[in-house]
């Protein structure tokens, strides 16, 4: 679930009306960059484990460094963007690898606000789907864990990548629930039966009348798909 919250006392807030039994929580940019590495901390004191959504993009010196301090604050997933390239790619996986503890690491592709007219705009001829499998063939061959993804991607992936390539989906809206700034998207049940891994969901939970009804309700749902 995403902690997408301005500060730690808010995110915490809401973490007290949740089960680390039911859910893991994402600390993204806002957050980490307003509350730091204790917030983190105080998470995983309380039993949930943490995916930090950094998207580490620099030179391979710099992410390297960036991954092992992320390592060392125990979390449980952690992602770098793609399309920073083999030798910054390589150069993550080694120093997770150097590490005792060793988080999933994951690759960002393509973000699931941009449009294939978006990647235009940026210079990138191919569309969005096929710009999104070059990312994903390139984070697997350089020793990433798996990759974000849209979860209209999924079930192309995971027939490319295989079962084990773990596949993690942001842009997951319940039926009847506001798209947002989200462009390409998916219900809960529809992204497991894909092929998703983990589904990353956070305004449909977090601005719910009753937050962890609003998580269960999801979670229902991805048991009833039977994977």
């Amino acid at each position: 679930m995403s902690l997408d919250f301005p500060s730690a006392d808010e995110a915490l807030a809401l973490v007290r009306r949740l089960d680390p039994g039911h859910c893991r929580v994402k600390v993204g940019k806002e957050l980490f960059t307003s509350s730091g590495p204790g917030l983190v901390e105080t998470l995983a004191g309380q039993g949930f484990d943490v995916f930090l959504d950094m998207k580490f993009h620099d030179i391979p010196n710099t992410v390297a460094g960036a991954c092992r301090a992320a390592v060392r604050l125990g979390v449980w997933m952690m992602n770098i963007h793609a399309s920073g390239g083999r030798s910054m790619l390589e150069a993550a996986r080694a120093a997770v690898d150097s590490s005792g503890h060793r988080p999933l690491l994951i690759g960002v592709t393509v973000l699931t606000s941009l449009t294939s007219a978006d990647l235009s705009d940026i210079g990138v001829s191919e569309n969005a789907t096929d710009h999104v499998v070059r990312l994903a063939r390139l984070a697997e061959s350089s020793g990433l864990d798996g990759v974000v993804c849209s979860p209209q991607e999924v079930a192309m992936l995971r027939q490319g990548l295989g079962d084990r390539f773990v596949l993690v989906t942001p842009g997951i809206r319940p039926a009847g629930a506001a798209n947002d700034d989200q462009r390409r998207i998916m219900t809960p049940s529809q992204a497991i039966r894909a092929g998703s891994d983990f589904l990353v969901i956070g305004r449909p939970i977090t601005q719910a009348p009753d937050p962890l009804q609003a998580l269960l309700d999801i979670e229902k749902e991805m048991n009833a798909v039977g994977r």
